[in-house]
């Protein structure tokens, strides 16, 4: 039988970080209103698109399985915020590696979308279709952020991070997984003037705006971790005291503090970066991934658990068999350009476009 082992990783966060307190300069906050309500001391923002930021992260997972870019059967690019609808982003990572044939797909299952990714990748080697497939979770969402809008505009950050999944005759890699998806409620958490739903023309053409129910989506994404990360591990046959670390997703340390207590794992089993880097979406798990190896917590042949909820609401779970590597075989130098900004300089054109978006808007209505 075969299976997917998971050989390399790697990741990118961009390196301009946004404080609280710089959030303080213009949004009516502090670093002890957002730290104490989610976790987030900073997160990063970008100033390249999100198919750059994938592309540094899969060159770091290539190097670290040895590999080079045509080794690759197939691109699994799990994103909801991609340089373009059309073509994908997965096309784009293709284009910046160089890669000639591969298969090529983008996943939007939101936060949730390198769970989805990983199972999908998996079951494609396991099926015998692919010897090896890339699976990158990235996100460039504060690009699409209200800035005027607190209780959105200081959880999300930007960043990346690959895997890369390669036939084995071991059982290792993903062992279980569970996907699934809460619609009934998917207003909850969503950008409602979007895609082809979006007015064309309209006066609010640069702004976005985000429906988030904070105490709803808390509730239902307890709940729909919880199921999942129960469900796999009834199927691998193993309780919590099996599991040698819990990868969630990192939306909220509340989010989190909840998921581990209803797992029954103590803390020093749960891999926590969330204050450094904010919600970063689909490139929360494989970033936890990656720092959990850089920091010793992954030891050879441990049993991992990974959950996420995300926008839809999707939900996933899954238990990962690590194999007998936790170092790379060989390092990468790749990195992103330059950036010559602080975090307030790149979003000083955003903060101000929203702004006078909605100054704009309430003039309307008078």
């Amino acid at each position: 039988m075969r299976y997917a082992n998971i050989t390399g990783w790697g990741k990118c966060l961009p390196p301009a970080a946004l404080s609280n307190d710089d959030l303080s300069t213009f949004l009516d906050t502090s670093d002890q209103w957002v730290n104490s309500r989610t976790g987030i001391c900073s997160r990063r923002i970008s100033h390249v698109n999100t198919s750059e930021l994938a592309t540094v992260a899969a060159q770091h997972a290539l190097a670290a399985a040895d590999l080079e870019p045509n080794d690759i059967d197939c691109i699994i690019m799990a994103t909801a915020s991609p340089d373009t609808l059309v073509p994908s982003a997965a096309s784009a990572l293709q284009r910046n590696l160089g890669i000639g044939n591969a298969a090529v797909f983008d996943i939007n299952a939101a936060c949730t979308g390198f769970i989805y990714g990983l199972s999908v990748g998996s079951a494609l080697i396991k099926a015998g279709s692919m010897n090896r497939v890339l699976v990158i979770g990235a996100e460039r969402l504060t690009h699409y952020l209200d800035w005027t809008k607190r209780d959105t505009a200081v959880l999300f950050g930007d960043g990346a991070g690959a895997v890369v999944l390669e036939a084995d005759n071991q059982p290792l890699g993903l062992i279980a997984d569970k996907l699934g998806c809460d619609a009934k409620a998917n207003d909850i958490l969503a950008v409602p003037n979007s895609g082809t739903a979006r007015e064309r023309f309209a006066h609010t053409d640069g702004l976005f705006d985000v429906n988030f129910d904070g105490k709803e989506i808390f509730k239902r994404a307890v709940k729909g971790m919880g199921y999942a990360a129960e469900n796999v591990l009834e199927q691998a046959d193993l309780t919590t005291q099996d599991i040698d670390l819990l990868l969630p997703h990192q939306a909220n340390i509340r989010i989190i503090d909840t998921l581990a207590k209803k797992m029954d794992l103590p803390i020093d089993k749960v891999m926590i970066n969330i204050e450094q880097y904010g919600n970063t979406s689909a490139a929360t798990v494989p970033i936890a991934l990656c720092d959990a190896l850089e920091q010793g917590r992954v030891k050879p042949g441990a049993l991992l658990l990974t959950a996420a909820f995300g926008a839809g609401l999707t939900w996933g779970a899954g238990v990962i068999r690590w194999g007998s590597r936790t170092t790379p075989l060989r390092l990468s130098d790749a990195a992103l350009p330059p950036c010559d900004k602080t975090a307030l300089e790149l979003l000083a054109p955003a903060i101000k476009g929203c702004q006078e978006s909605w100054k704009l808007d309430e003039t309307k209505h008078l």
